[in-house]
């Protein structure tokens, strides 16, 4: 199958999510070509010893979204894999604050992909977080 339909099929529960999904508390919100987001509320086994969201998690929910975004335009037969990313914190995330996170690709080719992402609290729309990355796109064998 396709990027985009191995992604639907994590949407609509015909394939299972990735178990990181329930250690970081996100669920996949939508899926479209070059475009995924993310819904989710870090609680507090999420933070920091300040009481703020751990930087991590806002790394992990940025690379999961822009990866996936990238994997909507990956071709039957092959696959993605991250090959760097960047987050940038704008403001610290309280652990009970929904958040959504929505990545969008740039460019996907032959070997690489790039994609942006950018992390918003539902309730206030504040931006919490932006995000950038390369991945490499590989043919399976």
């Amino acid at each position: 199958m396709s990027g985009l339909e191995f992604m639907q099929g994590i949407l609509n529960g015909t394939l299972p999510a990735p178990p990181i999904s329930r250690v970081l508390n996100y669920d996949l919100h939508s899926v479209e070509e070059g475009r995924v987001s993310f819904r989710c509320t870090p609680g507090f086994d999420h933070s920091n010893p300040m009481g703020t969201v751990h930087g991590g998690w806002y790394g992990t929910l940025a690379d999961s979204c822009m990866a996936c975004a990238v994997m909507t335009l990956v071709p039957k037969g092959s696959t993605y894999t991250t090959l760097e990313f960047k987050t940038n914190i704008i403001r610290p995330i309280k652990p009970g604050t929904e958040i959504e996170a929505v990545g969008t690709s740039q460019h996907s080719g032959r070997s690489t992909g790039v994609a942006v992402s950018e992390l918003r609290g539902v309730e206030d729309g504040k931006p919490y977080a932006t995000g950038s990355t390369t991945c490499i796109v590989m043919k399976m064998r």
